[in-house]
């Protein structure tokens, strides 16, 4: 039997994980430890009311930023080599077109708003 599980352990076939399956686990993990001590961050943040007003915003945004460069490293894969470059620009270009979308169509009810009760 050839693959990433592989082993005899105390006399018995039991799965061992090579070396690259407990370093793509190791990744899974910090990943997921890194997203729940940011979702912790920002949550104490807006619950024991740390920072008040654009401050707590702002503070609020930045951690969701870095909740989603951690969601992309360690559970998407998707970082600065080149071979993963196509996969990042595909995702930011997706970004910007829900980006101009939604911010047109916010301007465009604004504006309307403005018109019709102004």
């Amino acid at each position: 039997m050839s693959g990433p599980w592989e082993g005899n352990a105390g006399g018995h076939n039991l799965p061992q994980p090579n070396a690259e399956a407990r370093q793509e686990r190791a990744a899974y993990l910090w990943g997921l430890s890194l997203a729940l001590l940011l979702t912790a961050a920002a949550f104490g943040l807006a619950v024991f009311k740390i920072l008040a007003g654009p401050a707590l915003l702002a503070v609020i945004g930045l951690l969701a930023v870095i909740q989603v460069v951690v969601q992309f490293r360690f559970f998407l894969h998707i970082d600065l080599s080149k071979s993963k470059r196509e996969d990042l620009q595909l995702i930011l270009f997706t970004g910007l077109l829900i980006l101009i979308m939604v911010g047109g169509s916010l301007w465009i009810l604004g504006n309307l708003d403005q018109r019709m009760m102004g």
